[in-house]
């Protein structure tokens, strides 16, 4: 992973303003352009100032958006929206690490080019669906300069016609590099706590046992910067492991279990994710401070704006934990629970309110040929391959370097 610039609190304020989206119009320094018509790109919107610049898009479709060119070697940050139709070029003047941006069409997609006052690097992009009174869509890119960054030399600035936007060659764009993406694993139990046992071993051993081999094969692709919550035979604190993960920004947390039941023919792998129980208590911890490893600065000015920041930041991280507890149970397959597979429920590890997080149960323990599989490396292998794919297919489409 390259070199994260912000910290803890840094990063809890770059993932919490993610809901800045649905409330833009409350930002004191925002320029806007509307175009004409309901599809397409609606209107173009910039907030914030040298340290953090958002861009948000309004689009009257869903879209997903293809990075041509990330604005890490002193050129522009340009993003094409396929099938996204452009009723007319739109251009406009820019705010903090934007000097100005154009929206044209090329190539059956709608291209937005944000020239810069110096390079920066793309700290996130995400689609919010319409909500909470927004009827459009919205597009949001987030910069911050890219480290020991000096300032764009430019003439006088002006709004570049959108015909004249520079198109990225293919030579330069697979020079392009992307910041990988953080992974947290976490071995559930350690130390004192071994967790369930079984017939001949113990809980956190198999846990570990298999965060190793996931680590290596994410490690292995070089598109992930991986995070252990414990890499040895040590007892970590659940609200430790929630703080690690926040601390690293991370994009994704899964915590590995080995399950136990009261029947031995129990069997099969479960995701759990975060319950409407457990949001409650997070959002309890963040806004009265009564949880230290979940609160947080909130940058609104009232309570009131607060709660709606971390009521969307919140849906949006549910949002996504669900999202990959779905793609990862289509890739484990036979793996799972008959008939209860995807659960939620309030384990102190899924509450942060800012991070992607799922709880895998690989397995019951307590069931003979799910411990023998728990239990081999080969199998092991292949079940960790499994959840790497998925991790994989969840990200694709924010690491894909896009060509035209």
């Amino acid at each position: 992973m390259p070199a994260r610039l912000l910290g803890a609190i840094g990063s809890t304020w770059g993932r919490l303003a993610a809901a800045l989206g649905a409330v833009l119009c409350l930002a004191a320094a925002a320029v806007s352009q509307n175009a004409p018509g309901a599809d397409g790109v609606t209107a173009v919107r910039l907030g914030g100032d040298m340290t953090t610049t958002r861009i948000v898009i309004e689009l009257g479709q869903a879209a997903k958006g293809r990075l041509i060119a990330d604005g890490a070697l002193s050129g522009p940050v340009v993003l094409a929206l396929p099938g996204v139709p452009v009723g007319a070029d739109l251009q406009g003047h820019g705010l903090g690490l934007v000097s100005n941006w154009t929206v044209d069409s090329a190539a059956g997609a709608a291209r937005v080019r944000l020239a810069l006052t110096r390079p920066v690097e793309v700290r996130r992009r995400f689609l919010l669906p319409p909500s909470d009174g927004v009827g459009a869509y919205r597009y949001v890119i987030d910069l911050q300069p890219a480290a020991a960054s000096a300032p764009v030399v430019q003439a006088t600035p002006k709004l570049i016609p959108a015909s004249s936007v520079a198109v990225v060659s293919t030579s330069q764009a697979a020079i392009l590099t992307h910041l990988k993406k953080v992974i947290v694993i976490d071995p559930g139990h350690g130390g004192h706590d071994p967790g369930a046992l079984g017939s001949t071993s113990r809980e956190k051993d198999l846990n570990l046992a298999a965060a190793r081999v996931l680590k290596a094969k994410l490690e292995r692709t070089g598109r992930y910067k991986v995070v252990m919550t414990r890499s040895d035979d040590v007892y970590v604190p659940l609200e430790t492991r929630v703080q690690i993960a926040r601390r690293a920004n991370a994009d994704l947390f899964i915590s590995l279990h080995s399950d136990s039941g009261p029947s031995p023919d129990l069997h099969g792998a479960t995701v759990y994710t975060l319950s409407d129980k457990g949001s409650e208590r997070t959002a309890h911890g963040v806004m009265d401070s009564s949880n230290w490893f979940i609160n947080v600065e909130l940058p609104g000015q009232t309570r009131a704006v607060n709660q709606i920041l971390l009521d969307l930041t919140q849906r949006t991280t549910r949002n996504r934990s669900a999202a990959f507890a779905e793609d990862l149970l289509g890739h484990i397959g036979e793996r799972v629970q008959p008939h209860a597979s995807h659960r939620d429920a309030s384990f102190m590890v899924l509450l942060a309110p800012d991070v992607p997080a799922v709880l895998l149960e690989m397995g019951f323990i307590t069931n003979a040929d799910d411990e023998r599989q728990l239990n081999n490396p080969a199998k092991r292998e292949r079940f960790m391959g499994e959840v790497a794919d998925s991790i994989d297919n969840y990200f694709r489409q924010d690491t894909q370097l896009a060509l035209r």
